[in-house]
């Protein structure tokens, strides 16, 4: 069975956690394709020289950024598709009934000929014959947001990378002198990451904050506020140096969650990998069975429960094994395992449609 892999075009020229899912799950199947008697063969589409009807299956990473007209593109060439849409867990059944109102006055207002990203996202959702969610928040977030068949829908988690569960904090402190504890926050650094208000919130409990992310040219003075707080290190993105992540991860006494993004669940994740507890926004949909001993929950607008929870997980830390213990058996060759398991399943139920005779 031959799988193609394809996104939107800029996807790599940024780094965060959408990047890491879609390489490191790649990278499994591959490494899964190549072994003797598997039946698969996975590839990135490069759609200059591949047509999508050379594939017995493709799988589309992102519902968004124009991705809908691979999922037609393919469709109307008879290839069945697996979609992984990467939905944000905050659409419930209220803001899908307003952009479906919103869709349908712009539609009338333009006679039709233009579509807004919600009513692109919703078709893609449609058309895909297998939808791979992150979570069970994505999941209802799919179906709430864009009626969407909980049937159609299977829940596969991120993977954790092997090398924060065996890593310790002597490379970061001895790169950076830093030996005390400190907070760290990873991800793209934005405004909408609540980074600001964090290290703000940190530098009153004179606990140093360590960013690791990369930022846009847009967000440069955001970056500028950032650096006046008090006790603040921005270590860069990080993204050639894994070793250096990982041992910072391990050195952290607790990490924040990024406010907003895709990347939230998998920098919770990666968290917990590292044996690092989490403060993390009240109303966050992530959840993992077992693991609140290690997730602080506060209220992301009250800077007093935030510190109270700081001082709380800097007095009595879990025990990293126990956190770590919470991710270990979630490596990326089980999700590719699971991956190409739905894979067999579409293709399965494709092959019997198209060999049965018309009138069945």
């Amino acid at each position: 069975m031959r799988i193609g892999i394809l996104s939107y075009p800029m996807l790599f020229e940024r780094e965060d956690g959408v990047q890491q899912q879609v390489r490191e799950t790649i990278r499994a199947l591959v490494q899964l394709g190549a072994q003797a008697g598997s039946g698969i063969e996975v590839e990135l589409v490069n759609p200059y020289a591949s047509r999508l009807d050379g594939y017995d299956l493709v799988h589309v990473f992102s519902a968004t950024h124009g991705n809908l007209r691979l999922v037609e593109a393919a469709v109307e060439q008879g290839v069945p598709v697996v979609l992984t849409p990467l939905i944000a867990p905050g659409w419930n059944r209220a803001s899908g009934t307003s952009a479906r109102a919103a869709d349908h006055r712009l539609g009338s207002l333009t006679s039709w000929n233009v579509q807004s990203g919600y009513a692109q996202t919703r078709r893609a959702l449609q058309q895909a014959s297998l939808i791979v969610a992150l979570g069970e928040a994505e999941k209802l977030a799919i179906g709430a947001g864009f009626l969407i068949d909980s049937g159609r829908v299977r829940v596969l988690p991120n993977g954790v990378n092997p090398a924060l569960l065996a890593a310790d904090g002597e490379l970061f402190r001895q790169r950076t002198g830093m030996s005390g504890p400190f907070a760290l926050m990873a991800g793209p650094i934005s405004p909408y990451q609540n980074q600001l208000a964090m290290a703000q919130a940190m530098a009153a409990l004179s606990l140093p904050m360590v960013l690791v992310g990369e930022v846009v040219e847009r967000d440069q003075d955001y970056l500028r506020e950032l650096r006046s707080v008090r006790g603040l290190t921005c270590l860069g993105a990080l993204r050639q140096d894994e070793a250096m992540l990982a041992s910072t991860y391990a050195a952290a006494a607790l990490c924040i969650a990024p406010g907003d993004g895709q990347g939230t669940a998998l920098a919770v994740r990666d968290a917990l990998a590292a044996g690092s507890p989490m403060l993390i926004a009240r109303d966050s949909p992530f959840s993992l069975a077992g693991a609140e001993f290690a997730l602080a929950r506060v209220d992301w607008d009250d800077t007093d429960a935030q510190q109270r929870a700081v001082l709380r997980l800097l007095v009595s830390p879990p025990p990293r094994e126990q956190v770590r213990a919470l991710v270990r058996g979630d490596s990326w060759e089980r999700v590719a395992r699971q991956v190409a398991a739905c894979y067999a399943q579409v293709h399965a139920v494709h092959a019997g449609r198209q060999s049965a005779p018309a009138w069945a």
